[in-house]
């Protein structure tokens, strides 16, 4: 996964030893966030329900959406993108 960030790239791909609660603390860690500001922006983003809890529990199983990836990255003001990497 490339992650852009106005000029610069950061390239957190696939690493077997960082799963994705890591990656995605890691990210809002880097924007002075907590994962609690962070589920409630996304509460506030969706207007849906969205606890630490919650959103701990879907990090643990790594059951996370696309979409709520793509919601994350842009609260945190990334850019989700897919790179051919032929």
């Amino acid at each position: 996964m490339i992650i852009n960030y106005t000029t610069t790239y950061v390239n957190i791909g696939y690493n077997p030893n960082m799963n994705i609660k890591n990656k995605i603390k890691m990210l809002a860690v880097s924007r002075a966030m907590t994962l609690k500001q962070l589920a409630l922006a996304l509460e506030e983003k969706t207007g849906e329900p969205c606890s630490y809890n919650s959103l701990i529990g879907k990090l643990h199983r790594e059951s996370i959406s696309l979409k709520e990836a793509s919601l994350i990255a842009e609260i945190l003001n990334y850019k989700l993108e897919f790179i051919d990497d032929l």
